[in-house]
């Protein structure tokens, strides 16, 4: 607000600043969109109303801390396949680490023998892939581990 507008620039000189002769500026409170005093006058409120408003709370597991892995589900390899050029061996090899995935989940059915190189999967991939006649290249067996 510029300072030609405000009350105290219009009443210079007189005694009570048009707040009259009791009152003078009592009663207003303080600004409601702030927080102060929240440690100090307010902590009633803070344990009433709010008393989670301090703090951290709870214990996060350092696994959920682990970086997102981009998964896949074995449903969706089929579509992938599709997209690929045929080669003339039997069993079509998917490289789903340079794709982009870096786990292969279990969810869905397999209907070919694929050969597939991935860095982790689920033991119920694995199973349902080694069942359709295919394998699992994963990160440990190309190192040799």
């Amino acid at each position: 607000m510029p300072t030609k507008l405000r009350k105290t620039r219009k009443n210079r000189g007189s005694r009570t600043q048009g707040y009259g002769r009791v009152g003078q500026h009592r009663d207003h409170g303080s600004r409601g969109y702030r927080k102060a005093g929240r440690h100090k006058q307010l902590w009633s409120y803070v344990t009433t109303y709010e008393p989670d408003y301090f703090g951290k709370h709870g214990f996060t597991s350092p696994q959920s801390l682990t970086r997102n892995t981009n998964v896949i589900n074995i449903a969706k390899l089929d579509a992938i396949t599709a997209k690929l050029p045929t080669p003339n061996e039997e069993q079509q090899t998917i490289d789903l680490t340079s794709i982009g995935y870096s786990k292969l989940l279990g969810t869905g059915k397999i209907t070919k023998a694929l050969t597939i190189k991935v860095h982790t999967c689920s033991k119920s991939a694995a199973k349902k892939i080694t069942e359709a006649g295919g394998k699992i290249l994963t990160a440990s067996q190309e190192t040799g581990e």
